[in-house]
């Protein structure tokens, strides 16, 4: 990708995600993946296709289970409505 397509894309997932702490960076060597970061975190990458003359972007989020939340406590199951079986 250019450097001028990484600014309109950036733009873009700016704009679609109303955050300006989006920001997607060039490599610093040719070949390497295009990266998508929130707050300076490395969140996934970015990947470009040409088919038939039209282009598309394609995001691919990395999500480490050791950054999820912790899990929630089961929620207890309600008891049956009166009258009902």
């Amino acid at each position: 990708m250019t450097p001028i397509e990484v600014d309109r894309l950036q733009t873009y997932l700016r704009k679609l995600f109303g955050s300006e702490r989006i920001k997607v960076v060039l490599p610093p060597r040719k070949g390497l993946s295009i990266e998508f970061s929130v707050n300076d975190e490395t969140i996934g990458t970015v990947h470009k296709d040409v088919d038939d003359g039209e282009t598309s972007y394609s995001i691919h989020l990395t999500v480490l289970e050791e950054d999820l939340p912790a899990p929630r406590p089961a929620a207890k199951t309600a008891a049956a409505a009166p009258g009902r079986r």
